[in-house]
């Protein structure tokens, strides 16, 4: 069983063919990635014309690499997804369009894939994970905590009021000057920073609601900036370094939060997973392994290639709804906004 999976939901143009072994062993059999952030990096944040217009122009190309990596020709797959949202409605046109065009021409099923579902569902790819879990997605759109019961199937504990991580990030690395994405810079700078210089706030902790906030702390940072006022690389540093720690001390209480609510509504879950672009900060992953451990739990997070947005979540998820029997028509349409507990599991 192998399944041809399409993402352009953002600033990522990819495609990606995943299969199970006869054993039945999940395998990446090609994972192409072409990163638009070049294009973007002079506006600071992705401009959603020049994404959509990018993707028109690579996407062919990047399907291609996809069937060569994996040696395989297009009849040779079982079924083509692409996500379909959410995320910005041009580039999802895109890859919905062209997936649509293939599973015409060769005759195969199309899966519509939620985005958000992809990454939720990436851990059983990596870790051959059983349901139910406990998922902090985190990303330059999405801070959610979640309770995965079953493919479609979600349980929703809490999100952000405000800002996601991700993008607090990004504001940040604006605000001090530093290049886009903002993610790894903050992450690089904070290395070199004191994260105890800047007693910055920590949104929400200690409510028993595993909400997030972060539009506060966001302020904060930037109050104290224009404060210090003109900032050498030893400011920039420690601001980075106390921000980033202040993040780290409360996706640890609201995912801790997170597991009381589980337990409250009944649910073991069987692991912590992080998912989503930001998952790839070592800090929160540290942070978000000691808590698994207090909680005797482990903590999964994918390989720093599966974090971003990549056509193998969106192949593996399509596998996943096939395996079932849940696919879709050519109807589907492509939606900016799509919450992972609207999707329905398998009657």
């Amino acid at each position: 069983m192998r399944v041809l999976g399409i993402e352009t939901t953002c600033d990522e143009t990819a495609a990606a063919i995943v299969g199970l072994s006869p054993a039945g062993k999940p395998e990446i059999l090609s994972n192409a990635v072409l990163s638009q952030i070049a294009a973007h990096a002079a506006y600071g944040g992705v401009v959603p014309e020049i994404a959509a217009r990018a993707h028109v122009e690579a996407l062919d190309r990047i399907v291609m690499r996809a069937f060569a990596e994996a040696d395989l020709e297009p009849h040779q797959i079982d079924a083509v997804a692409a996500a379909a949202g959410p995320g910005l409605v041009g580039g999802v046109m895109v890859g919905l369009t062209t997936a649509k065009a293939i599973a015409l021409v060769t005759g195969k099923p199309f899966i519509a894939v939620n985005h958000l579902e992809a990454h939720a569902l990436t851990a059983r790819l990596t870790d051959n994970l059983a349901f139910p879990y406990l998922l902090l997605l985190v990303s330059g759109g999405h801070t959610q905590l979640l309770v995965v019961r079953g493919v479609g199937d979600y349980l929703k504990l809490g999100g952000t009021i405000d800002d996601a991580v991700g993008e607090a990030f990004d504001k940040i690395a604006k605000m001090l000057g530093l290049a886009y994405p903002g993610g790894p810079s903050v992450e690089r700078e904070a290395e070199a920073g004191d994260p105890e210089r800047f007693d910055f706030p920590r949104p929400m902790s200690g409510r028993p609601k595993p909400d997030f906030s972060l539009s506060g702390l966001k302020t904060a940072v930037r109050l104290v900036a224009e404060r210090i006022a003109p900032l050498s690389d030893r400011d920039v540093a420690d601001l980075c370094a106390s921000f980033q720690a202040a993040v780290v001390d409360l996706l640890v209480d609201r995912t801790r939060a997170g597991l009381r609510a589980c337990r409250e509504a009944g649910v073991m879950p069987g692991a912590l997973v992080v998912a989503g672009g930001v998952s790839a900060n070592q800090p929160i992953r540290r942070g978000l392994t000691r808590l698994a451990t207090e909680a005797g739990l482990p903590m999964i997070a994918p390989p720093l290639s599966l974090c971003g947005d990549n056509g193998a979540m969106i192949a593996w998820a399509g596998l996943e709804r096939l395996k079932l029997g849940m696919v879709d028509n050519m109807g589907a349409l492509a939606r900016p906004r799509w919450p992972l507990d609207e999707l329905r599991p398998k009657p």
